[in-house]
């Protein structure tokens, strides 16, 4: 006998409303994808040290020029909201306090993996891709690599290129800058 499960997706909204009737905490490691409320992975000492390595080289770097958001939602359509460890959004005076940023207002997306390559390379990238996230980069420290992918479609970005310890990168919007792959690593 086969018993079939039927799953209920969420919206962007209803989430919210988890929130505020207490069902999610504020605290809970947990991110809407693709109408799933999906568990964050443990956050491990070489992760929290490249997060706070980017944002010191963006916030050194950038200056004005962005908005630096750490691990913070970002909303790409009705059914997902995840969380980047980083992403660089256009300045705006309000800072988004009336709402989320969506792919408009996005820069540059980062996903840091300790541990989680594989799902943020299947799940989440092709995910920032149909939402239209014109720049991703995926620092995996366990492959010792940067990944960039670029030119977002609804079957995934056409662009991708595997950056080394010795290789230099630049994000698209400031080209200008121009960072080691082994200082984001290190």
């Amino acid at each position: 006998m086969t018993i079939q499960m039927l799953r209920r997706l969420f919206t962007v909204e209803e989430y919210h409303s988890m929130v505020r009737a207490g069902i999610l905490g504020e605290d809970d490691r947990v991110e809407l994808i693709e109408g799933k409320v999906e568990e964050m992975t443990p956050i491990g000492s070489r992760h929290v040290a490249a997060v706070n390595r980017l944002n010191r080289l963006f916030s050194d770097n950038v200056g004005r020029g962005a908005i630096i958001s750490v691990q913070n939602p970002i909303r790409l359509g009705e059914r997902s909201e995840p969380q980047p460890d980083l992403a660089l959004l256009r300045p705006r005076p309000d800072f988004y306090s009336p709402a989320h940023p969506g792919p408009e207002d996005i820069l540059l997306v980062i996903e840091v993996a300790e541990t989680s390559a594989d799902y943020d390379r299947v799940i989440k990238v092709p995910l920032y891709a149909r939402g239209g996230i014109l720049e991703v980069w995926l620092v995996n420290l366990e492959g010792e690599a940067i990944e960039v992918y670029q030119s977002p479609s609804l079957e995934g970005y056409h662009e991708m290129e595997t950056l080394r310890r010795s290789d230099r990168l630049s994000p698209t919007s400031f080209p200008e800058l121009r960072l080691a792959v082994e200082e984001i690593l290190s």
